[in-house]
């Protein structure tokens, strides 16, 4: 069956259309617009008209595309903003009404599954394989196998909720948003019992895609060669220093450097370094795989 799936981030609205099937499913076309939902939640946790009419505009289009590219079934989720939007509601009639498709808003956990049945699939036969997923609003962490999950988790760590908070002109700023983001993740962990280290760690999201197109020095777009790209700690370190002490129009000009994000990646950096750090993972490989190929593996394949 050909379908596709939407995903509303706290940052961008992406799609997947992909034909599916009980063996597997082979991907067809993506689809990103960065319309930063998560910058629309205003001090009562309200999402901002404008910020939810220009997602709903983007999910709209894709959801049109994917239907001309002959999807018979288009499903849409969201994650992080959507969770945390106190007029969500709202948000899910506009988008019901503008496609014709209900929004099924899912949990942290939910959101950590998805991305490990995408991601995860970066690196095959791997007894046990750990996945970040570091989105605009939340990180997820989770590690499983083929005995299933063992450990899933989302915390309140998003490259675009740290952008509001806490103002990078310099790599000696980047210090305090690393601890901050540690702050956050050692209180999560410490909930979650016994932790058991994985063989392997996958990352998935625009913080590692932009990670690998820097090592590599390859521009953005091309994605398919960032796929499995294995980045070191002191990779990050000095790519996230050198990114702090640019100018925003410094890190736009770059190959490597998708535009909408410029502003917003020595954030996504720093919780990556928090995580690092605090999990001891001295290197991790690149998935562009993420949790659109993890909705799609979870219910319609028997992978």
């Amino acid at each position: 069956m050909r379908t596709a799936v939407i995903g509303i981030g706290s940052n961008s609205v992406r799609m997947l259309l992909a034909e599916a099937g009980a063996e597997g499913f082979v991907r067809l076309k993506r689809d990103r617009e960065g319309t930063r939902l998560f910058a629309g939640l205003d001090a009562a946790g309200c999402l901002s008209e404008v910020s939810m009419r220009n997602t709903a505009a983007a999910v709209t289009r894709m959801a049109r595309d994917a239907r001309l590219c002959g999807a018979e079934q288009v499903h849409i989720f969201a994650t992080s903003a959507s969770r945390d939007a106190a007029n969500g509601a709202e948000f899910m009639r506009m988008i019901r009404e503008c496609t014709g498709e209900p929004l099924e808003i899912v949990s942290g956990e939910e959101e950590a599954v998805l991305s490990f049945l995408g991601a995860s699939a970066v690196v095959p036969g791997v007894e046990r394989c750990g996945v970040i997923d570091i989105g605009g609003g939340s990180t997820e962490i989770v590690i499983g196998g083929a005995g299933g999950i063992e450990t899933a988790f989302s915390c309140q760590l998003g490259a675009v909720r740290l952008f509001n908070q806490f103002e990078v002109t310099s790599r000696e700023d980047m210090a305090l948003v690393e601890r901050a983001a540690a702050g956050v993740l050692r209180e999560q962990l410490d909930r979650c019992g016994d932790f058991r280290k994985p063989e392997c760690w996958a990352g998935t999201g625009g913080t590692f895609t932009t990670l690998a197109a820097m090592v590599k020095k390859i521009p953005w777009e091309d994605r398919t060669s960032m796929h499995g790209t294995v980045v070191q700690l002191q990779e990050v370190r000095e790519i996230g220093a050198m990114l702090a002490d640019m100018t925003l129009e410094q890190r736009r000009a770059l190959p490597g450097m998708q535009p909408h994000r410029a502003d917003i990646v020595v954030h996504g950096i720093c919780i990556l370094l928090a995580v690092m750090e605090c999990l001891d993972i001295g290197e991790f490989i690149v998935s562009e795989w993420g949790n659109l190929d993890g909705y799609i593996r979870k219910h319609y394949t028997k992978e």
